[in-house]
């Protein structure tokens, strides 16, 4: 592997090392055909956040692809623990990444006998903007896909989402789905105020079960919806956007037309009680 980042740490074969040091096979499903499952955390201090969740996540999401993850979550966590105490001698450790891929294999969709390969990584946080512009984008989200709702490593339609909106001077890609229901980001899931509620797409329109999503709609009231539209995003007077690295990020604007507010009171309600929880709980 090239030199991914000089600040970014790499947790393989039992060995912490720098990114730009670590092998990993040429021939690995994860590299061939993206055969993968992955978690992104925020680490809050040393230690991971909502840890627990994620690796149930991580679990249901090699489930759907019946890709096996030998290690309990203890070998886990320490492998995390590990590479978080490299990074923060280095510069800084404020994001993680745990990836199992179905292991070297052969060059097609087969899986060869090799067990799966572990990288878990940590580096630098993410530095997000107080608020963010999305653009609305004519690809769909498969809601009847055979890997719909697993976190998967096959990110290219994600890859060319994220540069028609960054060519458009947004930060984050929308989409529908099959069917026209609102559905998600590249790598967010979708709040908006609808018919006076604080609403969000259900996780029958194919959008990931984000574990921010999913503490924010226990935290604060939440109407799970099918029926949201883009329409419904482009009218909101106030949505925002979640992810385990953004936390809750208002939404400015849609397709280059301001939000009334940003943040509003239901944005700032949810950002409030999630900062909250995550200062008397790492894993809640």
């Amino acid at each position: 592997m090239t030199e991914a980042s000089p600040t970014t740490w790499l947790w393989i074969d039992g060995k912490v090392q720098p990114a730009g040091d670590a092998l990993v096979a040429a021939l690995d499903h994860g590299i061939t055909v993206g055969d993968g499952v992955f978690e992104t955390l925020k680490v809050v201090g040393s230690e991971p956040f909502a840890m627990r969740r994620h690796l149930a996540r991580l679990r249901r999401s090699a489930d759907v692809m019946a890709l096996a993850v030998p290690w309990s979550d203890d070998e886990l966590r320490t492998a995390a623990s590990e590479v978080i105490a490299a990074a923060r001698a280095d510069a800084g450790a404020g994001r993680l990444r745990i990836t199992v891929t179905g292991g070297p294999g052969p060059l097609g969709s087969d899986r060869g006998a090799a067990p799966p390969t572990l990288l878990v990584a940590a580096g630098p946080a993410t530095p997000w903007r107080d608020e963010t512009e999305v653009a609305i984008v004519d690809w769909v989200r498969n809601e009847r896909s055979a890997v719909a709702g697993a976190k998967t490593t096959s990110y290219a339609e994600n890859v060319v989402a994220l540069a028609r909106a960054h060519a458009l001077g947004a930060g984050e890609a929308i989409m529908a789905n099959t069917v026209g229901a609102l559905c998600e980001g590249t790598g967010s899931n979708v709040f908006l105020v609808a018919d006076g509620e604080l609403a969000t797409p259900t996780l029958s329109t194919g959008c990931l079960a984000g574990i921010t999503r999913e503490l924010v709609c226990e935290l604060v009231e939440v109407v799970e919806r099918d029926d949201l539209t883009l329409d419904h995003l482009r009218r909101a007077p106030e949505a925002f956007l979640t992810s385990s690295t953004r936390d809750v990020q208002p939404i400015g604007r849609v397709d280059g037309t301001p939000l009334a507010a940003a943040p509003g009171p239901r944005t700032s309600e949810a950002g409030a009680a999630l900062a909250e929880l995550a200062a008397r709980d790492v894993d809640p």
